[in-house]
C-alpha cells in the first residue's frame, strides 16, 4: 500500500526551497504549488507517496499566477456563487464559481488566477501515469489530452469530489480505499467528458466468481495487517483495480470501501451491545485513529453517539 500522509491544519507553508520537483519537468508537487499560491494550509489533505490525493482548501482572495504542476488539478467549489477571471498568455477566461461548476488545471498548465472573494474548494491531484491506468484498464484507448476547464458545470463531478470531503474518516484502510476508489472513479469521468476527444467506457463483465469473492471478503475482514488496498485486491483477483471494482459491485452491491464500511460499523455495534468495553477501546479496535473520529463516522451512519446507541440498544 502506498505511503498515506494525512494531516489537518498544518503548521507551516512550504518555502520554495522545499517544493517536491517532478524529475523530468522540474515542476512543483500540486500540494506545495498550491500551498504557496494560497498562502494558506488546507482545512484537511490526505497524499499518497506519488503526490496523488484531496486537500480541503478554504482560503482568501486570489490574485496570482499558479506555476506549472506535476498533477492534473481537478476542483469543486463550495461557496457562495462569485465571478472569477483566469489568463494564459494572451487568453482570457471568465467564469462563475458556483457548486456544481468544476476547475481543470492540466500537469504542465500556467496561469493567472484573480479570484475576489474567500473561496471554499476541494482538489485533487491526479498523476498522469493515474489517468492511463484507468485508460488502459477501461479498454477506452489512449487517454488524450485534459481540457481546461474554468468554472464548467459539471455537477456529476463536483458531487463526487466534494464527497471527499466528509469521507476521510480518521481510519487508515477505509480512508484509503475511499481515496482510491474515487480517483479511480474521477479519471473515468475525466476520460468520458473533459478531453478533447471523449473516451467510450468497456461495459461491466458481471460479478466476481463465487471463490474469488470470498477471498476478498476474507480480506477484507482480516483483523491482521492484511494489505486491503485496491491494488492488493484486485492483484488476488487477478483483475485490474477498475474491473475489480465493477465486479464486487455487482456481486454484492457495494464498493470494496462501501462494504469494509458496512463490515466496521456492524463490528461497532456488536462491541457496543455485547461487551462492556469503552467506546475509546473500541475505536482503537476497530482501527479508528480515535475516539473522536470513531464516533463521527458512527454518527454518519446510525444519527446517534456510540454511547447513544449503546443506551438504547441494551
Amino acid at each position: 500500500m502506498s505511503k498515506v500522509v494525512l494531516r489537518e491544519s498544518p503548521s507551516e507553508i512550504p518555502a520554495a526551497s522545499q517544493m517536491q520537483r517532478d524529475p523530468a519537468g522540474d515542476r512543483p508537487a500540486a500540494d506545495v504549488e498550491m500551498a504557496r499560491v494560497l498562502g494558506t494550509v488546507p482545512f484537511r489533505m490526505a497524499l499518497d507517496s506519488s503526490g496523488a490525493g484531496i486537500a480541503h482548501w478554504k482560503h482568501e482572495p486570489l490574485h496570482d499566477v499558479v506555476a506549472p504542476m506535476s498533477h492534473h488539478v481537478i476542483m469543486a467549489y463550495n461557496g457562495a456563487v462569485q465571478r472569477m477571471e483566469r489568463r494564459s498568455g494572451k487568453s482570457v477566461a471568465i467564469g462563475t464559481f458556483r457548486p456544481g461548476a468544476v476547475i481543470i488545471i492540466p500537469e504542465g498548465s500556467s496561469s493567472r488566477w484573480d479570484i475576489p472573494k474567500p473561496v471554499d474548494v476541494v482538489q485533487l491531484y491526479l498523476p498522469q501515469t493515474t489517468l492511463k491506468r484507468v485508460a488502459d484498464e477501461a479498454e477506452a484507448g489512449a487517454p488524450a489530452e485534459l481540457l481546461e476547464r474554468t468554472a464548467h458545470p459539471d455537477p456529476v463531478t463536483s458531487r463526487l469530489l466534494l464527497s471527499a470531503a466528509d469521507v476521510l474518516e480518521g481510519h487508515e484502510a477505509l480512508d484509503t480505499l475511499f481515496r482510491q476508489q474515487l480517483m479511480d472513479l474521477l479519471a473515468t469521468r475525466l476520460l468520458a467528458a473533459h478531453t478533447g476527444s471523449p473516451n467510450a467506457i468497456a461495459p461491466t463483465r458481471g460479478g466476481l466468481a463465487p471463490k474469488t469473492l470470498l477471498r476478498a471478503i476474507e480480506r477484507l475482514r482480516s483483523d491482521s495487517d492484511a494489505d486491503v488496498s485496491l491494488a492488493a485486491l484486485a492483484g488476488e483477483a487477478g483483475l485490474s483495480r477498475f474491473h475489480f471494482c465493477r465486479a464486487f459491485k455487482d456481486s454484492t452491491g457495494l464498493s470494496p470501501h462501501a462494504w469494509l464500511r458496512q463490515h466496521r460499523l456492524e463490528q461497532a455495534m456488536n462491541m457496543l451491545r455485547d461487551t462492556d468495553e469503552s467506546v475509546v477501546s473500541i475505536a482503537a479496535a476497530l482501527g479508528y485513529s480515535s475516539q473522536t473520529a470513531f464516533a463521527a463516522a458512527f454518527r454518519k451512519l446510525t444519527g446517534e453517539t456510540p454511547s447513544d446507541w449503546r443506551r438504547r440498544a441494551r
